[in-house]
């Protein structure tokens, strides 16, 4: 094989054409229209959330959510340095301010770390929880549900409850992911704090080519989140705008096709679920290599299959590992770099990070699109072995 193996595209192949000629043929292809309230109530339905609220894309998302949850600026949000950037800057764009902690072994938010960190360096009065070192108040965490691993929140969930601490989750590479809860129906991530977000960019498990949605249970979030992605208008005929709002509402023509996208979603999950166990049965017989590991408590969409390199073992480097595999037109990536080294944020608060770094050192993510083909996954296994 000479094509080129991408690390995630996506697969349009159902009623996208159709759904999209429908809104070009009756001209509904900006915000307004009948798919972006059908794409809304799929998502919902599917999650098992009462409202949903479609958005431009995920960060958009993430900021008016963090917004909903009452942080304000100078606020502080707990966040995991692990993280795709957009996690930590729509923190920014609330003018509040992010620490950092460190990750567990599923490349998520360490929750013991973060709980011995509100233990030990937080104050609860007047009904808030503040930080002993910046006398700031401690608005919300953010748990994100990196690569579809879902975060283990439930322990945090009740001290947060307890504290005042709003969770924002951002479920951004999560969807299809469920809980396993034996004493009650299986929770979707985005569904334990006050709000969830999601993400359908180009690279993601379903897509509107780019994309957000708000999910919540709470009737007066909902609205307030609609209010607000549609430039709070109070009065549309006559403009009447009483806050600031945004321009964030997804378009007719983009929700046409995440409603043909949710229509192929157990096909989609089925398939990434098939890609990792057939690298899992192959990776983990090399010697230094072995398939990065998903929480048992939780059905997993397996959204990106990661590689954990042993340099002791393996033969070369993660650096060296993606030069060959690009050599042989294999695309891989590499775990974010982490934020709290980051220039616009090297100077906040982190706490006892160090397993996160092991994971950005030895994590390459490999190709997981829903089109890859068997051939192609022995074709990497085999540069990988080779």
């Amino acid at each position: 094989m000479s094509e080129y193996i991408p690390l995630s595209v996506p697969s349009l192949k159902g009623n996208e054409w159709k759904y999209l000629k429908e809104c070009i043929d009756t001209e509904w292809v900006s915000s307004a229209g009948k798919y972006v309230g059908l794409f809304e109530n799929k998502v919902a339905q599917y999650t098992g959330s009462k409202y949903a609220v479609a958005c431009v894309n995920g960060t958009s998302a993430l900021q008016i959510s963090l917004y909903l949850a009452g942080v304000e600026p100078e606020d502080e949000v707990i966040v995991p340095s692990l993280t795709f950037i957009a996690s930590v800057n729509a923190i920014s764009y609330n003018n509040a301010i992010p620490i950092f902690m460190d990750s567990d072994e599923y490349y998520n938010l360490d929750i013991d770390k973060t709980i011995d960190f509100i233990n030990k360096n937080t104050l609860f009065k007047n009904g808030f929880t503040y930080n002993k070192t910046t006398k700031r108040k401690i608005a919300a965490i953010m748990p994100v549900h990196v690569w579809g691993n879902a975060v283990r929140l439930n322990e945090l969930s009740k001290i947060c409850k307890k504290l005042n601490i709003s969770i924002v989750e951002d479920a951004s590479e999560s969807l299809g992911t469920f809980y396993l809860n034996k004493s009650s129906h299986d929770k979707h991530t985005g569904r334990i704090g006050s709000v969830g977000c999601f993400s359908f960019n180009g690279n993601k498990i379903i897509t509107t080519g780019g994309g957000g949605m708000i999910i919540t249970d709470d009737s007066k979030l909902a609205e307030k989140a609609k209010y607000l992605t549609t430039q709070a208008k109070d009065d549309p005929v006559r403009y009447i705008h009483n806050e600031i709002g945004f321009n964030f509402r997804l378009t007719n023509v983009q929700a046409a096709i995440g409603v043909a996208q949710m229509e192929q979603l157990s096909e989609y999950l089925s398939k990434k679920k098939y890609i990792y166990k057939k690298y899992s049965n192959s990776i983990n017989c090399i010697k230094g290599l072995e398939l990065a590991n998903v929480p048992d408590y939780a059905d997993n969409n397996h959204w990106m299959s990661l590689i954990r390199i042993n340099d002791q073992k393996f033969r070369i480097n993660k650096e060296l590992l993606m030069v060959k595999l690009e050599k042989n037109g294999i695309q891989t990536r590499p775990v974010w770099a982490l934020n709290h080294k980051q220039k616009p944020y090297k100077n906040h608060q982190n706490y006892k990070i160090d397993n996160a770094e092991v994971l950005v050192s030895s994590s390459l993510c490999l190709p997981s699109s829903v089109s890859l083909k068997d051939s192609e996954i022995d074709k990497i296994v085999r540069v990988l072995n080779g």
